[in-house]
């Protein structure tokens, strides 16, 4: 860190990743209110707590992070990778409505709040993919293939949410069209992580906790499609493919743990909860022997959760984590560009 530099210059909007982690689980909690009670429920309510109250402060340091430091955040929206970690921040907005009509009800704050997120989510979609159609785009050495990576799908995810809240809120036309969005959009960001694995090799090492990523679009999806009224055996087709990124993503997460903590890591920590999430919805049309399988999927995301809170509250206290990051070298085979 130089002389001149504080912590707050490093503030990325990635940071809102966090209370996409804990509304997933806050809302994972409370999908399992039928098999545990009240227990749940409360459990809900502190988590959902948790992250406005990390939600507050995030915003109130960012937007002092904008006034003081304007070309940092410039930075952010120019950088390959970091550009698409914008989205967090209208999908916290949009989780936090979540959680807040799961848990109180409609109300007409809630529906602004939730309007604001949504509206926003649009935006940033057609920011991120306005940048494919920046000049040199998708050429040996230009700016689109060294982004491809699993954050390319926080846009996608933004979208699918809107539903969860949009149809209890009384918007379920908009929501079914937000919906549409992601479903077009999640195959395309999908069929480019291949390619881009096939042509250009995997993303750097300290991306690979957001392999995780892959595992929200088929969780959330199941999640909004039943809210819509979609028949639970559409559900059940998206568990199966969510099923499949979360064995998929688990075969790097023994090279992720290998990597020192950053913010990277609470990539898997939404995914995790969605999943556990639509399972939990699914246990009332599945054997009992589900019911078990759901509960795990709940015990293992809260402990994930819980541990990426403990070593986010140390790489803070030991200044590990407000930092510059290390510079990656995104190598574009058969070029030699570099972008970082």
């Amino acid at each position: 860190m130089t002389a001149h530099a504080t912590p707050l210059k490093f503030l990325t909007p990635a940071w809102f990743v966090i209370v996409m982690g804990l509304c997933g689980l806050a809302l994972a909690w409370q999908q399992a209110t039928p098999l545990m009670g009240d227990l749940a429920g409360a459990g809900a309510w502190v988590l959902g707590g948790v992250a406005a109250l990390v939600a507050l402060v995030l915003t109130s340091l960012s937007l002092l992070r904008w006034q003081r430091y304007p070309q940092a955040l410039a930075d952010d929206l120019k950088h390959p990778v970091r550009h698409a970690f914008v989205a967090a921040m209208p999908i916290a907005l949009i989780l936090l409505a979540t959680v807040a009509t799961a848990l109180l009800g409609p109300s007409m704050p809630v529906r602004w709040l939730w309007g604001v997120g949504s509206i926003w989510q649009f935006g940033v979609t057609v920011w991120v993919l306005a940048r494919w159609l920046e000049p040199g785009a998708g050429k040996a050495g230009g700016p689109l293939w060294p982004g491809i990576t699993p954050v390319l799908l926080l846009p996608v995810v933004g979208n699918v949410l809107v539903p969860l809240a949009g149809v209890t809120l009384g918007f379920p036309g908009w929501s079914a069209a937000q919906l549409g969005i992601g479903l077009l959009l999640w195959p395309v960001v999908v069929a480019l992580l291949v390619v881009r694995i096939g042509l250009h090799g995997l993303w750097p090492e300290r991306l690979l906790p957001a392999t995780f990523i892959t595992v929200s679009p088929p969780s959330a999806i199941g999640l909004a499609i039943l809210q819509l009224g979609a028949p639970p055996v559409l559900a059940w087709m998206c568990w199966g493919v969510a099923l499949l990124f979360v064995a998929w993503a688990a075969s790097v997460f023994k090279r992720a743990l290998s990597q020192p903590f950053a913010l990277t890591f609470w990539g898997m920590s939404f995914p995790l909860a969605a999943f556990a999430g639509l399972t939990l919805r699914l246990t009332a049309d599945a054997p009992t022997l589900f019911q078990s399988v759901a509960m795990a999927a709940l015990a293992m995301t809260s402990l994930v959760i819980g541990a990426l809170t403990l070593a986010t509250v140390k790489g803070l206290r030991d200044g590990s984590l407000l930092a510059p990051e290390p510079v990656a070298m995104l190598n574009v085979v058969g070029t030699g560009a570099t972008a970082s």
